[in-house]
């Protein structure tokens, strides 16, 4: 059993090759799923696997996957060059990862082992005069798969050898059941698979009769999110929503949020709302959703990675609301038009070093919850959630704090003790700026990022230079305003500061740097975590010492 526990990579009889890429990754030990699933997929087995978002799944089945190809290449009779890894995931930037971390890992013995992706369906053309070539490991989305299946692009009857179903609860609420049943007409009747999910549902149960035949179940016994000491997670009740954008503004205004931040909304029109909201005092962030290509939104993840932002704010109304069987989903809710069904950023996406996770509005299933809470604190790095909620949500608040409870019964979502009345002196502006982002604001700024990508896209350059014309029209076209800033709100007066934060936040000085000893009390946010043990005087937010900001998220993200 200790031979066991202390299994490395290096115990793992993984080629050299492998090893060096994983050294160069920085991984020292393998995570839980990889220590249990590695060595079992090795042997030849079936897996049905659960672990938790950022548990390195994705590293779980790519290294067996290569692995297998790697040894085959090497003992194997010479047979002809052919498909013989298949990935399917729920979404394109899903592929698109995945994609990334094989050919990572694939560093060294990348002239023995080629990765394609099929999931962008603009680049057809460009995909079967890859696919022509018979790369080794195919990663695409259901649909598109099935695509090229069609169209005889694509051909895995005679040589698929292992199947991998990532984030597997997904593709059916997706509208991926009919492509995948009609898919798995195309395989050979004997292959090696692996569905690998965060949560066991009955979409994963229906697909394990699909896809597996007598698989190992690894369903980990660890929490679905990090322990307290790793994640901490608190839940501030605010009276009006007004009181919402109020404590978002102050915290994010006032500098009491460090590092980079995820800020979760239920819809489209939420989330514009809530960026021009903030560009009203000078806060840049910017919205991530299904309506851009999907270009620009993995140049978005990968700018907030490289620190261009610190704050994203990002919906997944169109990716987790209620399942949809059969079709796939047309409408989130109130109307909320996804353009691009199989675009998604609770799930999967690669943040790197987030620090907190705000969920401006509650999550509407414990399943939401779960996956947006992933996107921080992964691998071993601290992380923060900080959850919104009105008085009558809290019932709906108190269902996900059961299920994230389970047997334990204590509670999960601390109480953010905050005291309202300190930041009453913005709330004036913080009414200036919600009267300034109108629905005409929000519609106006949706268009103004439309004809952002209309003129910079690739594919109309050709267009527009045969129709010169109509590129005049949209750049002469009546300019867009999304909402009027009023620079004076960028400004925060000494004197708007609460007191008890003065001698720590200069809004527009230098920051005193803090002590050790303030660091180490880790009272990330304004107010009180818990109950402090201070000797606040009455009327202030907590003792000055001890009040800190988030810090920056640290390590290497999650394999």
């Amino acid at each position: 059993m200790e031979d066991s526990e202390a299994l490395g990579f290096e115990h793992m009889g993984l080629d050299p090759r492998l090893l060096q890429a994983v050294t160069d990754m920085g991984w020292s030990r393998p995570t839980l799923i990889q220590e249990k699933a590695i060595p079992l997929a090795l042997e030849g087995k079936d897996l049905l696997a659960r672990a938790r978002t950022g548990s390195g799944k994705t590293a779980a089945y790519a290294i067996p996957m290569l692995q297998l190809l790697l040894h085959r290449k090497a003992t194997g009779p010479v047979v002809e060059q052919a498909v013989r890894g298949l990935v399917l995931v729920p979404t394109k930037e899903l592929a698109r990862q995945a994609q990334s971390m094989i050919q990572q890992l694939a560093t060294y013995c990348a002239r023995d082992v080629r990765v394609a992706n099929v999931s962008a369906a603009e680049d057809s053309a460009s995909q079967r005069a890859v696919l022509m070539e018979k790369p080794d490991v195919v990663v695409g989305t259901p649909s598109r798969v099935l695509s090229h299946l069609q169209q005889d692009s694509l051909k895995l009857r005679d040589s698929l050898e292992l199947l991998v179903v990532d984030e597997a609860d997904l593709l059916f609420s997706f509208g991926f059941e009919e492509e995948l049943k009609s898919l798995l007409c195309h395989l050979p009747r004997i292959y090696q698979a692996f569905l690998m999910s965060a949560t066991f549902n009955e979409d994963v149960q229906a697909l394990k009769e699909l896809v597996l035949h007598n698989p190992v179940t690894l369903k980990l016994q660890e929490s679905q999110l990090p322990g307290p000491d790793q994640l901490q997670q608190f839940q501030v009740v605010c009276e009006t929503e007004e009181d919402k954008f109020l404590l978002l503004y102050a915290l994010l205004k006032l500098s009491l949020i460090r590092g980079k931040s995820l800020l979760f909304v239920n819809t489209l029109e939420r989330s514009y709302r809530l960026r021009l909201f903030l560009e009203q005092f000078s806060i840049p962030t910017c919205v991530l959703n299904g309506e851009l290509p999907l270009r620009s939104r993995c140049h978005i993840i990968s700018q907030f990675n490289q620190g261009f932002y610190d704050c994203v704010i990002a919906t997944d109304a169109e990716v987790l609301g209620a399942p949809v069987k059969g079709k796939r989903r047309g409408r989130g809710p109130k109307g909320d038009k996804a353009s691009d069904p199989e675009a998604g950023v609770a799930r999967g996406i690669d943040f790197h070093h987030v620090s907190a996770v705000l969920n401006f509005d509650l999550p509407p299933t414990p399943e939401a919850y779960i996956h947006r809470a992933g996107r921080t604190a992964r691998a071993n790095n601290p992380g923060i959630v900080l959850t919104f909620v009105l008085p009558t949500e809290q019932s709906h608040l108190g269902k996900i704090e059961e299920l994230l409870s389970g047997e334990n019964r204590g509670p999960i979502l601390l109480p953010y003790q905050f005291r309202m009345e300190e930041i009453e002196g913005f709330r004036y502006r913080c009414r200036d700026a919600m009267r300034s982002v109108t629905k005409q604001a929000i519609r106006e700024a949706r268009l103004k990022e439309i004809k952002e990508e209309l003129l910079h896209s690739e594919k109309l350059k050709t267009y527009f230079e045969d129709n010169p014309r109509d590129l005049q029209l949209l750049r002469h076209d009546l300019p867009l305003h999304p909402a009027v800033v009023k620079p004076h709100l960028g400004h925060v007066p000494d004197y708007l500061v609460p007191p008890a934060l003065r001698s720590l936040v200069r809004p527009h000085k230098k920051r005193k740097k803090l002590s050790s000893s303030c660091r180490k009390a880790r009272v990330w946010l304004l107010g009180t975590w818990g109950q402090l043990q201070d000797s606040s005087p009455p009327g202030s937010l907590s003792s000055p010492e001890c009040v800190g900001a988030l810090p920056s998220g640290g390590g290497e993200r999650a394999p």
